[in-house]
């Protein structure tokens, strides 16, 4: 019996089964068993070969193509773009949170987007949404140097546009804390997703968990604009990078970090860091410098155990 060969690209993967885009059809696949063997897994991205049997509901994943990069939680391959999500106020922003996924992203190799949403809190003269405003203000000033910053809000859906241009033909996920907003992002970007929404906690200011599973949406047909929507990137660690690295994951001590006095300069105490210079100088954020201090003394204490 022939069997058709086409590539693909994994949407979906659900209860073992994995949907395959190829074309214009999307096919439901099951993976071959010598993928267990392996102790190997697609994920969705993944571009994979399958085989389409002829009178037969299911297909058959054969290959996985080589991924550009790999995420174990959520469990999602070639991201080409974070989409960073902090709010403004409920919950209030984590700054180190924030620095913690923008370094993921570095370390991977992806572009970064900024989304602050929820920016409508920021707005009018009580005293909650002066406290949003000047978080608002405050990730600006921090974050707008560095890396693109757009503002959304759950009223009106403005800044989607802006939000669709920035990461136009990539394959870009949502990353933050849970209850800023993501799920109500994506029903904007795509309100055919339908992603449940949940309320914030008012004893934590936390967000509950409501995506489930992974998931691939397209926005765009025509540009290849997709976004994932996944259970979220907040069980993970940067503990695999080395002191060295560090410094490269913050392009704005990167930046200086050739200049200083010493080769293997760590940027704490060095006599002639220009790092620490430009700290003083004001010309690097004191917030992302602790974030970095906090990483750089979870690697050192890692390895000693």
């Amino acid at each position: 019996m022939k069997m058709n060969k086409v590539n693909g690209l994994i949407v979906k993967g659900i209860a073992g089964f994995y949907y395959v885009k190829s074309g214009e059809s999307v096919y439901r696949c099951k993976a071959r068993g010598v993928f267990k063997q392996r102790e190997v897994r697609p994920a969705v991205g993944d571009m994979v070969e399958i085989e389409i049997i002829p009178d037969n509901d299911d297909s058959l994943i054969t290959d996985i193509l080589p991924p550009q990069n790999k995420f174990i939680r959520p469990f999602i391959a070639n991201v080409d773009c974070f989409i960073i999500v902090t709010a403004a106020a409920s919950p209030a922003p984590v700054l180190p949170v924030i620095d913690r996924l923008l370094v993921m992203a570095e370390k991977n190799e992806t572009d970064i987007v900024l989304c602050i949403n929820k920016c409508d809190l920021a707005e009018g003269n009580k005293n909650k949404n002066r406290k949003a405003k000047e978080s608002l203000q405050l990730l600006k000033e921090i974050y707008e140097p560095l890396y693109p910053v757009v503002c959304t809000d759950n009223l009106n859906n403005s800044g989607l546009e802006e939000l669709k241009q920035l990461i136009k033909g990539k394959k870009a996920a949502l990353a933050g804390p849970s209850g800023v907003g993501k799920s109500t992002i994506l029903n904007g970007l795509i309100p055919e997703a339908e992603a449940e929404t949940g309320n914030i906690s008012e004893k934590s200011q936390r967000g509950r968990h409501t995506t489930r599973h992974a998931e691939l949406f397209t926005i765009d047909e025509g540009e290849g604009t997709m976004i994932f929507d996944t259970p979220g990137f907040t069980s993970f660690d940067i503990l695999e990078a080395d002191e060295e690295e560090l410094q490269h994951y913050y392009p704005e001590i990167s930046e200086l970090a050739d200049s200083c006095r010493y080769k293997n300069c760590r940027h704490i105490a060095e006599p002639g860091c220009r790092v620490l210079e430009a700290l003083e100088e004001g010309r690097i954020s004191r917030s992302r410098y602790e974030s970095y201090k906090q990483q750089l003394n979870e690697i050192k204490a890692a390895k000693q155990y």
